[in-house]
């Protein structure tokens, strides 16, 4: 049976989505994978951070491009994007575009986060590669998916793991309760969301990157198209045409998790 799109509001009561934080290993990957589901929270009160693990500067079109100014100009963007949606906080780490990797000292940069922020969901790149469309399956977000799942589950919530977080930081170990990954392959996903009210800011946060749309149309269509896809992909034949984002839900501590198992 195919899994119906969910509404937003299913999100914050099953879920308990009251706080999230999203991340990405580049500007806009958040924005293609889930902007419209994040727009729809915000609107419904719920607090969404977003860190991007790179300023995205081997990023655009432009030959000889200078990294630093493509670096500060892929950022202006995803805070301008981010705004349209309604998130209010983007952190942004240090790591190489291009060549992340979830190294330790990456995945203590990702918990030292998360225990900042304590959300309640976590999204981020999926760490599968989807050989369905090998675009959305980039090595950094792979490498990203990988970093914040493994920090998850067990880093986050083991105050033996990075110990100096909680010696110098004050940051206490945090369970993360879901994780909503984005791009993921096609035989992972098991839930979808209705965002039909939301494509509007779906695609006024993409425009912002506009640094890396060279035929910013055909994005538009691609990304309308592929909605409407995932919404009908969760609905029954003949029913009415809607949009939805689509996720591999993963419950990291549930009601009957103890003790790590």
């Amino acid at each position: 049976m195919p899994q119906s799109p969910q509404s937003p509001e299913w999100l914050i009561d099953t879920l308990g989505a009251r706080r999230v934080l999203a991340f990405g290993a580049h500007p806009d990957d958040v924005d293609f994978g889930a902007a419209a589901t994040l727009a729809a929270l915000t609107e419904r009160g719920v607090e969404v951070t977003l860190c991007l693990l790179t300023a995205g500067d081997a990023g655009g079109f432009e030959v000889g491009q200078d990294r630093a100014e493509m670096a500060r100009r892929r950022q202006a963007e995803q805070e301008a994007a981010a705004a349209v949606l309604g998130i209010k906080e983007v952190i942004l780490l240090d790591e190489r575009d291009g060549w992340v990797e979830p190294t330790p000292d990456l995945i203590r940069s990702v918990v030292r986060v998360m225990r900042q922020v304590q959300p309640d969901v976590v999204m981020s790149p999926h760490p599968e590669r989807a050989w369905d469309r090998l675009q959305k399956s980039h090595p950094d977000h792979l490498a990203c998916g990988e970093a914040v799942v493994r920090a998850s589950y067990p880093a986050v919530e083991n105050p033996f793991a990075f110990p100096e977080l909680v010696e110098q930081d004050g940051l206490a170990a945090f369970k993360v309760r879901h994780l909503m990954l984005m791009a993921a392959p096609e035989e992972r996903i098991n839930l979808r969301v209705d965002v039909t009210d939301h494509v509007g800011q779906k695609l006024e946060a993409l425009r912002k990157h506009f640094s890396q749309h060279p035929d910013p149309v055909r994005m538009e269509e691609f990304v309308i198209s592929r909605l409407r896809r995932i919404h009908a992909a969760g609905t029954a034949e003949g029913a009415p045409e809607g949009h939805a984002e689509d996720f591999h839900w993963v419950v990291v501590n549930g009601p009957e998790t103890f003790a790590g198992f």
